[in-house]
């Protein structure tokens, strides 16, 4: 019989005023009885509608079904057949408005735990699984890949199942992409994203970093070293920025800068890298995003005192995660909402503050969301001495610029064909941030699994 508890089984973490001060992993995972009763509350309905809100069709009744029993390498076996970063996606997935958001469980109660349970089965077999043994006949032909983030860790993880000759470029000294530059270490460890690099590497993917394409290369330098496709999976790593006076003053930091030296460059281990990151005792975040809450949480694991996320919107129209959110106030993030920064102020080049204006909600504009308008004479001075800028990011325009036919959006976007992701440049594709902005790590992934699957059937045709 199901168990039919209206609530998840609590997922253990660090106290909130002890993980503040530290990188170490929030969550600290089930345990094998705890997966194990969480998967008993799956019904194993007929329709499945959880897997309708899976980017990459992962059979969840099916692997749940195996947790439930015990058998934690066979529900293994079944993610990794339509998923090759389990780890990852456990860990980092918007499941609630996705494959949990689906869940017949979470009409009458709370959704089916499906994201715990696939970290849970993938830190198992990282733990006690062994290698398989790969048989993978090559056929002859050759694809590159350029970037090293979901979209194109995942099309070259299909591709070369598939037989074929697989190189990954990247633009960095190490390997992710946004895994390892993006996502702090208390969200999303890096030997974790290392593993699930290795498993794709393991599958005789080549990988070459400290490769610009559109510098080092350009595309057209690939086809000439004899690839047959080329997929750009580059992300979308050009900071916006608020265009307001004292943006170029120091102790400003556009969200991108600030969590790749954290994350990437190790900027937190202070004395022992080259590249510290400076931060004062108060500091501002603009932006309400999952970037943003990721920016305003290492600031507090750097040693600030007062973290203030402003935004310009109330608490509803929040776009980052629940339980993000959840995490921040936690541990002690401070919620400046409804306030508009109109200039950064500073003193001998530095930060001083950021002066903001009250807003108030009219009638929704584009986005679905209430338009914030200014409140006359609200404004006010948040003393700070550190500002992150976190309100999106574009592509870089380095390929767009030096590859002819191939047609973006006005914003960079390169165009393409929505279920092959094919662009206006033949045998060239894209997916993922590169295609859409920033959006979500399983959302980059199903567009490099519909990619690697259109030039597979693109390239038996030559």
């Amino acid at each position: 019989m199901p168990n039919m508890s209206p609530t998840k089984v609590p997922m253990p973490q660090q106290d909130p005023n002890v993980r503040n001060k530290n990188f170490e992993e929030v969550a600290t995972g089930y345990t094998d009885e705890m997966a194990m009763e969480e998967a008993t509350r799956c019904i194993n309905c007929k329709n499945r509608p959880c897997m309708t809100g899976c980017p990459v069709n992962v059979p969840i009744p099916g692997f749940i079904e195996q947790v439930a029993a015990g058998n934690f390498e066979k529900a293994y076996e079944i993610i990794t057949s339509e998923n090759a970063l389990p780890a990852i996606c456990g860990r980092v997935c918007p499941q609630e408005n996705q494959c949990e958001g689906k869940c017949i469980r979470g009409i009458k109660g709370e959704s089916v735990s499906i994201g715990r349970l696939e970290r849970f089965v993938a830190d198992y077999h990282m733990a006690h699984g062994e290698k398989a043994e790969l048989n993978i006949e090559k056929n002859g032909k050759r694809v590159a890949v350029v970037g090293s983030g979901p979209a194109g860790i995942t099309c070259a993880g299909e591709l070369a199942k598939k037989g074929y000759d697989v190189t990954i470029f990247e633009a960095l000294h190490k390997a992710g992409g946004v895994l390892s530059y993006g996502i702090p270490e208390f969200r999303l460890p890096k030997s974790l994203v290392a593993k699930e690099l290795e498993n794709i590497t393991d599958l005789g993917v080549d990988l070459e970093t400290n490769v610009v394409i559109g510098r080092s290369l350009t595309v057209d330098d690939l086809f000439a070293r004899g690839f047959d496709a080329v997929f750009l999976g580059t992300g979308a790593g050009l900071p916006n920025f608020l265009r307001i006076p004292g943006e170029n003053l120091l102790g400003v930091y556009s969200a991108n800068e600030f969590l790749t030296r954290v994350n990437l460059m190790k900027g937190y281990k202070k004395g022992e890298v080259p590249t510290p990151v400076k931060v004062g005792k108060r500091v501002a975040v603009v932006g309400a995003g999952n970037v943003a809450m990721d920016a305003a949480r290492t600031a507090k694991r750097l040693g600030a005192e007062k973290v203030y996320i402003v935004y310009r919107r109330g608490a509803e129209e929040v776009p980052a995660r629940k339980e993000e959110v959840e995490h921040a106030k936690e541990e002690g993030v401070i919620f400046k909402l409804l306030n508009n920064p109109v200039e950064i102020h500073g003193e001998d080049g530095w930060v001083t503050g950021i002066e903001v204006v009250a807003q108030e909600l009219g009638e929704p504009d584009a986005s679905g969301r209430r338009r914030p308008q200014p409140i006359e004479g609200s404004n006010t001075i948040l003393p700070v001495e550190t500002v992150v800028i976190a309100i999106g990011q574009s592509p870089n325009p380095l390929i767009r610029q030096t590859t002819e036919g191939l047609e973006t959006q006005k914003w960079g976007g390169i165009i393409v064909n929505e279920e092959t992701g094919e662009s206006t440049r033949e045998h060239v594709y894209a997916g993922g941030d590169v295609v859409t902005g920033a959006a979500t790590v399983i959302l980059a992934m199903g567009a490099g699994k519909k990619a690697a699957k259109a030039i597979d059937e693109s390239l038996k045709e030559m």
